[in-house]
C-alpha cells in the first residue's frame, strides 16, 4: 500500500485555510461534477457487522428506494440490530467527499445509525464522548474512515465541503460527518 498522504502538503493546507470558490463553498456551490453524477455509488466495510456493501443509491435527480433501504439496514445501530432512515443528504456528502478525494475505496464504517436507546447507554458509559441529542439518532451522521487516505487528509475534505458537522477522532481513528449546522471539533 502506498504510504504516501493523498494531499500534497500544500494541497492538506490549501484544504484546510478553505480557499478557492469551487472546494471552500458549500456542498450545492461544488461543480456539479463532485456532488452529482448520472448515478450515485457508494461502498462500505462495516467493522462491527463485517457486512460490506457497494450500490448505486440515486440516478439521475432521483434516488433509488430499494437501494436507500438497503444502507438503512447496513448502517443500523449494531448494538440493538433497530433500523433507522438514513438522510440521503449524508449519502450525497459522502459521495462528494470521494470524489473531492479522488477514490473510490469503501469507506470502513465505525457508527452509523444509533438509537435513543443505544446513545443513552454509550452517553452514560462513554462520558463525553457521545451527545446527549446526537444525530445519529436522527440518521443524519456517521463515524467512518477511508482506508488509504490518512485521517488528516479525510477531515480536511470534509471540512472544504461546507456540508455540515466534522469532527476528528484521531485516537480513536475515524472522522465524524454529520449533515447538521456547519462546525467542527477535535484536533
Amino acid at each position: 500500500m502506498n504510504d504516501r498522504p493523498l494531499f500534497p502538503a500544500s494541497r492538506r493546507r490549501f484544504l484546510r485555510q478553505g480557499l478557492g470558490a469551487a472546494v471552500a463553498a458549500p456542498l450545492l456551490a461544488l461543480p456539479r461534477h463532485v456532488w452529482a453524477a448520472p448515478q450515485r455509488a457508494l461502498a462500505f466495510d462495516h467493522l462491527h457487522t463485517h457486512e460490506r456493501i457497494d450500490l448505486v443509491y440515486a440516478s439521475g435527480d432521483g434516488y433509488l428506494p430499494e437501494a436507500l433501504g438497503r444502507l438503512d439496514h447496513f448502517l443500523r445501530d449494531h448494538y440493538s440490530g433497530d433500523v433507522g432512515h438514513i438522510d440521503p443528504g449524508l449519502h450525497d456528502v459522502l459521495h462528494a467527499l470521494r470524489r473531492v478525494l479522488g477514490t473510490e475505496r469503501p469507506y470502513q464504517v465505525v457508527s452509523g445509525y444509533r438509537s435513543p436507546l443505544t446513545n443513552a447507554h454509550l452517553k452514560a458509559t462513554r462520558g463525553g464522548g457521545v451527545a446527549t441529542r446526537s444525530l445519529h439518532m436522527d440518521g443524519r451522521a456517521i463515524d467512518v474512515r477511508l482506508p488509504g487516505v490518512p485521517l488528516a487528509d479525510l477531515r480536511d475534505a470534509a471540512l472544504s465541503l461546507q456540508a455540515g458537522g466534522v469532527g476528528f477522532y484521531p485516537r480513536e481513528q475515524f472522522v465524524h460527518i454529520d449533515t447538521g449546522r456547519v462546525r467542527r471539533w477535535g484536533g
